[in-house]
């Protein structure tokens, strides 16, 4: 945004701000030690004066209290600045007997020159001021405080709700829950700073008193004046110093009243509140009117100021009756349902990519007042799927479904329900993982996430279940997990074309050479997401994206092909996709294609205009995914992590050939393995076992 033109002068005088605090500290206490001349009293009291009615004007013109989150120190320091000229003012008039122009024009001019009237008007004013606006003040800055406080709870609830709805970015949640604690601490602040207000009320009581009974002794005692003489010189003097004190003192007491009593979301300043709300009924000005006509046609009444008051109200009255704006406020006001109701058809509209629907009774795994931890699960699982796989994974929507039973749950993405599951809230999930001894009672059922076979039991047996062998989780924990396969399985679903154009832009920042040759140059941005999208489907990291570019920028003057451009690229990245496949030892076991059989499906492999693709007989593809899937049977035992391996021209098709039987079957080429990796054969798929058992009268 750009900044408006004083804005620079202002940045530059408070980069010295705190040079300017530091030299104003050690003046106010240079001020009560040392004696001041008359003339700096005179400016130093100006200053006060100044300040009070520019700390005044600008809380009016605050759209949010927040913005002059300063106020309660600077309430301090100027209510010490008072007190010091209190001390200063005080020790000229009791000494000379004279304290600048400022005060004695407050003491003549303004009281008339009558000690009397100075003392009405001066305790008048400190009245107003200690017991009116102070106390008020005071007493709502302790509520709101209180009040705030007490909402930060649901206001962070709030916002983690916003998030996880995808309302919001990670970055504006955490602006969010900035601006709350920023708010929480003003409050409490300003809670404590109106006590300053309080106290330099009392303060300036006592010390105008003081000073009339100081001035009073010093005028009859050592100056030998009579007692009418001395009361009507210092009394008015004091009473001076009083009014210039407590003037600025009551316009900053006004000016946290208002700062305080700040209401609501407001865009606009207090004044243009105040005008817009207080003619927001035109028939109330209206009312008002008359009623002003009424008492000027009151016997004995001055009719001039009531006929010009209703006048003038009853014309704004009727100017915003007839204004065409307000008209069309009032015409929606009027059709306030009917726009709701079209608002929320359109939010229909609208798929979520990712959401989860909960049962009235696991609500509690979500509310944190009911010690719900599930938004912040999810919060960790986004920021490790961004750590694992270099992507982004949108704002999943939590949302109760009255239709689902009380402890069921589902998992929907894009709108299409994926998975479901069914929890006991208050419960544990105890698994047996093959080490356990002794049966467990309670309700049987499946671990939603690996189908493994579980029981629940209650909390009080949690720690029985531990003892015996089980694992025990809890029911967040459960759905967690569940969720968290759910999300890698279909990974490459919740990349969406705008995610990429985002990854794209954002790696512009550094790698800025590499996204201008490649996008959109020699590769669209469609093709790059299809690519991306490929290698998530198989669990394959996007974060080195740099690497990714060069490789489509090196292949993709030649090649357009999304599949072919991803072999490239999985090439490229073959450390990182075979190494947690590896041993201790480095090695990499294997099942490998008879070269006959690779021959074969190579010969199925054709290339169009739109790509290649496969084209070979559905009995002839069944053979070979069943006998690759029996002879992963035969080596599973002899090995934790079994991987496909073949050449790199056939690799994505034998992959997408056995994906649906064996989704969790890794497929790596040669092309992909480091030279230096030891690579241990533990089994072959030959061409005749395949062709064995081909029905009859099929062919190849």
């Amino acid at each position: 945004m750009a900044k408006r033109p004083h804005s620079k002068m202002i940045d530059k005088i408070a980069s010295h701000g705190d040079l300017g605090l530091a030299i104003g500290i050690v003046g106010v206490l240079v001020a009560m030690i040392m004696p001041l001349p008359p003339f700096i009293l005179d400016i130093l009291l100006t200053i006060n004066i100044t300040i009070g009615v520019l700390v005044l004007l600008t809380t009016m013109n605050l759209e949010k209290p927040l913005e002059f989150s300063v106020f309660p120190s600077l309430l301090l320091f100027t209510t010490l600045f008072r007190l010091a000229l209190n001390v200063a003012t005080t020790r000229q008039i009791l000494l000379k007997g004279f304290a600048g122009n400022v005060i004695e024009v407050f003491g003549n001019f303004v009281v008339g020159g009558n000690f009397i009237v100075g003392v009405v008007i001066f305790l008048i004013l400190v009245v107003i001021q200690f017991a009116v606006i102070t106390k008020g003040a005071t007493r709502i800055a302790e509520v709101a405080a209180r009040f705030t406080l007490d909402a930060m709870p649901g206001k962070q609830l709030s916002i983690d709700a916003d998030l996880n709805a995808g309302l919001m970015t990670e970055d504006e949640a955490k602006e969010r829950r900035k601006e709350l604690n920023r708010e929480a601490n003003f409050y409490g602040a300003m809670d404590g700073a109106s006590k300053f207000v309080r106290g330099d009320a009392i303060a300036g009581i006592i010390i105008t008193f003081v000073n009339i009974l100081g001035g009073l002794g010093i005028g009859t005692l050592q100056m030998g004046m009579h007692v009418s003489d001395a009361l009507q010189k210092y009394t008015l003097l004091t009473i001076g110093d009083g009014l210039v004190a407590q003037i600025p003192s009551l316009i900053i007491a006004t000016a946290s009243g208002i700062i305080v009593t700040r209401a609501g979301d407001s865009e606009e300043s207090l004044g243009g509140n105040i005008g817009r709300q207080l003619f927001l009924k035109p028939r109330a000005a209206i009312f008002a009117a008359v009623v002003l006509i009424i008492f000027g046609l009151v016997p004995g009444f001055p009719k001039i100021p009531f006929f010009a008051l209703a006048l003038i109200v009853g014309s704004i009255g009727y100017m915003a009756r007839v204004s065409p704006v307000l008209e069309v406020e009032e015409e929606n006001e009027e059709n306030t349902e009917e726009r709701d109701r079209k608002e929320n058809l359109e939010q229909l509209l609208q798929i979520d990519p990712m959401e989860i629907e909960i049962g009235f009774s696991l609500i509690s795994l979500v509310d944190v007042n009911q010690g719900g931890n599930l938004l912040d699960r999810i919060t960790v699982i986004r920021k490790q799927f961004a750590n694992d796989y270099g992507m982004i994974v949108p704002s999943i929507r939590i949302r109760d479904n009255i239709q689902l039973r009380a402890n069921e749950y589902q998992i929907k993405i894009g709108g299409v329900h994926v998975a479901h599951g069914e929890l006991e809230a208050e419960s544990y999930l105890a698994m047996n993982p093959g080490t356990a001894y002794g049966e467990l009672d309670g309700p049987k059922t499946t671990e939603p996430a690996f189908g493994l076979p579980a029981v629940w039991v209650e909390e009080g047996r949690k720690d029985y279940a531990e003892s015996i062998g089980y694992t025990v989780v809890d029911s967040t924990s459960v759905l967690a997990t569940h969720l968290t396969e759910i999300m890698r399985t279909h990974l490459s679903e919740l990349l969406s074309r705008q995610d990429v154009a985002n990854l794209i832009e954002n790696l512009k920042q550094t790698n800025k050479a590499v996204v201008e040759d490649v996008v959109p140059a020699l590769v669209p941005i469609s093709t790059v997401h299809r690519v991306l999208q490929n290698l998530l489907r198989e669990s394959v990291s996007i974060r080195n994206l740099p690497v990714i570019m060069e490789v489509l920028g090196d292949y993709g003057h030649r090649c357009k092909d999304a599949d072919v451009l991803s072999e490239f690229v999985r090439q490229h990245l073959g450390r990182a996709i075979v190494v947690p496949y590896l041993n201790q030892k480095s090695e990499l076991k294997v099942i490998t294609l008879h070269p006959e059989l690779e021959k074969m499906i190579a010969d199925c492999v054709t290339t169009t205009e739109k790509g290649t693709s496969i084209i070979i007989e559905p009995a002839f593809m069944q053979v070979i995914v069943s006998n690759i899937e029996q002879k992963i049977e035969e080596v599973s035992k002899l090995s934790e992590h079994v991987v496909v391996i073949c050449s790199p021209a056939i690799r994505f098709h034998l992959k997408r050939m056995i994906e649906s039987k064996l989704p969790q079957t890794p497929v790596v080429s040669y092309g992909e393995v480091d030279p230096k990796v030891i690579i241990i054969p533990l089994g072959m798929v030959s061409l005749r076992n395949a062709t064995a058992e081909i029905p009859s009268g099929e062919t190849i």
